[in-house]
């Protein structure tokens, strides 16, 4: 198993996954000339892709999705109403449609899709499971409802949303509604919402987090980190490995 996060933030995210069965990306915010340099960069032949899976259909998630499709010849997964509220912008591709609720198989690993509160038309996260264990994906997120958390319980690797610091966003320089915005139930997780859903999913086979979709304006990778490696400081915990997202370059390699 293999996870890095080849962008992440209000910009552009996408995140690559490979197992025994498959790669797959999870969303592609990025050009599909970016994207593919990125994957270069941590050894990832881009033509060895298998599909691309989307959580949701803003921009920061879709922008390369057609654009690499595409050009690699491979499949966009995403829910049926995300494909009615988006598939003009991604444009001509294979799609293979899925419906929140509702788990698939594919290319060798099974992909639990549920939903979550964001204010996008059918947002998604995904529990996905090989032979290597459970990964668990969930960004964008209004809150961590009690179905997220049952959903990513157990999992050897999770991508968790540290959106912002609390005091930066009230301080910063957004206009009221869209701070009001980001701290509603369909906007974003702070850093502190973000440990404590970890918090909840915490267990001894956890190996490694990814801490994401950090806001350049509202958050500070170090103020995110600090949240997370102070609850399992306060856990007496010597792991899991944390990894801090990055808008403008690869954030590490996990490996299991």
């Amino acid at each position: 198993m293999r996870l890095s996060l080849l962008a992440s933030g209000s910009k552009g995210n996408s995140l690559f996954l490979e197992t025994d069965a498959c790669r797959l990306l999870i969303d592609a915010g990025l050009s599909g000339r970016e994207t593919m340099i990125r994957l270069a960069s941590i050894g990832v032949d881009a033509d060895t892709l298998d599909g691309i899976m989307v959580t949701h259909e803003h921009g920061d998630h879709i922008r390369g999705v057609g654009a690499l499709a595409r050009r690699l010849k491979i499949p966009v997964l995403c829910s049926s109403l995300l494909l009615q509220a988006a598939g003009h912008t991604i444009g001509k591709a294979e799609f293979i449609e899925f419906e929140a609720g509702s788990p698939f198989a594919f290319k060798g690993v099974s992909v639990d899709p549920f939903p979550i509160t964001h204010d996008a038309c059918d947002p998604v996260g995904f529990r996905i499971e090989s032979g290597e264990g459970c990964i668990g994906f969930a960004t964008d997120l209004g809150i961590a409802t009690r179905l997220t958390q049952e959903k990513l319980k157990g999992c050897r690797a999770l991508v968790l949303e540290f959106n912002h610091d609390e005091q930066m966003l009230q301080d910063g320089p957004y206009p009221w509604h869209l701070k009001q915005r980001i701290r509603s139930r369909h906007g974003h997780l702070s850093n502190s919402e973000g440990a404590n859903l970890l918090e909840e999913l915490l267990h001894p086979e956890l190996q490694g987090v990814f801490l994401s979709h950090l806001s350049e304006v509202n958050n500070d990778p170090a103020l995110a980190f600090a949240a997370a490696d102070g609850l399992l400081k306060r856990q007496n915990l010597c792991g899991p490995d944390l990894f801090v997202g990055c808008q403008h370059k690869v954030c590490g390699v996990f490996s299991a």
